[in-house]
């Protein structure tokens, strides 16, 4: 767990507003921020000195760092949240990244797998970081239907499908089944679980079924162990990634060392995972910004997340990772335009 951030004085308004407009040119620039450019480019209605004792104070208040004696200052971690949570305004979708999104779910893929790597792939160009999505969950999703297919006297296939269209393997081996015994405990597998979430079949209940259609207590176990493991119930969700080429493009990243580690961390569907996971149980999105990662590698970093639904239920995450010095409110359009178009998908096309 990342440390607690202590409490910070409240801002005045005129703080506030000059903590804001530090933010923005900071993103828009990468380059630390001094008084004379806030009075030059922007119309503060205060002279120099002033913004330089508010920012001072702003200093010594934990919002802003100075990273050089003789350089301007950057917003810390705390300046980036208030300026997150409380000055931040929202951005619409341009027309255009609009009619992208619009246009690539239009032509997105029927097979899930797929319709998670175009997601990932698109939020990557557009966001020009990098952009992860967390794919649903197996014990997310309701069971559709099974089919054990003999094969050969001693081997045969359980094949599952649940409600997103997932469809999992798992050859097994048999003593001496018949195809009409397969077919008859498919259908009642089919009868008795249609409709139920993953998460609730369990073996028991499983093997009351197979017991129940009076097949042997040897063929029962090798049922049920293959029907279980077919499903995969309680594997980790799989984590789809892409735009790592743009972390090139941050000048905070013209550290190769920096960049490796995470690089290092991108390539680790787990890790990626593990920084979102409590997004999954949010009903809107999330920032965490540096040290909130949790990682010291990457705490030059920040994360928008946004969850993603079917039906009634958040099945999955889209998330960008980029430098801190992100322009947060439209990356949170992007995330949450992409996220609705990716609802709209999967509740309107049969996924395979």
């Amino acid at each position: 767990m990342p440390d607690p951030v202590p409490l910070r004085p409240e801002l005045d308004k005129r703080k506030a507003f000059i903590l804001a407009t530090v933010v923005y040119e900071y993103v828009a620039t990468a380059e630390p921020v001094g008084s004379n450019t806030l009075t030059q480019k922007y119309n503060l209605g205060v002279s120099s000195a002033t913004i330089r004792n508010e920012m001072a104070e702003l200093e010594a208040g934990g919002y802003l760092v100075q990273p050089h004696t003789s350089a301007g200052r950057i917003p810390s971690d705390a300046g980036y949240r208030t300026y997150v949570d409380q000055l931040m305004r929202p951005e619409p979708l341009q027309n255009d990244e609009q009619r992208r999104i619009h246009d690539e779910f239009r032509e997105a893929s029927r097979e899930l797998d797929d319709v998670i790597e175009h997601t990932t792939r698109l939020l990557g160009q557009l966001s020009r970081n990098v952009a992860f999505v967390v794919a649903p969950a197996r014990n997310s999703q309701t069971f559709r239907h099974v089919q054990l297919i003999w094969l050969s006297e001693r081997t045969g296939l359980a094949i599952v499908v649940t409600s997103l269209g997932v469809v999992a393997q798992h050859p097994f081996d048999h003593p001496g089944l018949v195809a009409d015994d397969l077919t008859r405990l498919s259908n009642r597998l089919n009868m008795t679980l249609a409709g139920r979430s993953l998460r609730e079949i369990g073996a028991h209940e499983t093997a009351a079924i197979v017991r129940d259609a009076g097949l042997v207590d040897e063929l029962a176990h090798v049922l049920v162990r293959a029907f279980a493991d077919a499903m995969r119930a309680d594997a980790p969700p799989a984590v789809a990634s892409s735009g790592a080429q743009h972390l090139l493009d941050q000048p905070e990243f013209q550290d190769l060392r920096k960049l490796r580690s995470i690089l290092r961390i991108i390539e680790e569907q787990k890790v990626l995972y593990d920084l979102v996971a409590d997004s999954m149980a949010t009903e809107g999105p999330t920032i965490k910004i540096g040290h909130e990662l949790g990682s010291d590698e990457i705490t030059e970093c920040s994360i928008v997340t946004v969850p993603y639904r079917f039906g009634d239920e958040t099945v999955g995450v889209l998330a960008i990772l980029g430098p801190r010095r992100m322009p947060y409110a439209r990356l949170l359009a992007l995330a949450t335009g992409t996220a609705n178009s990716l609802n709209r998908h999967l509740a309107n096309t049969d996924i395979r």
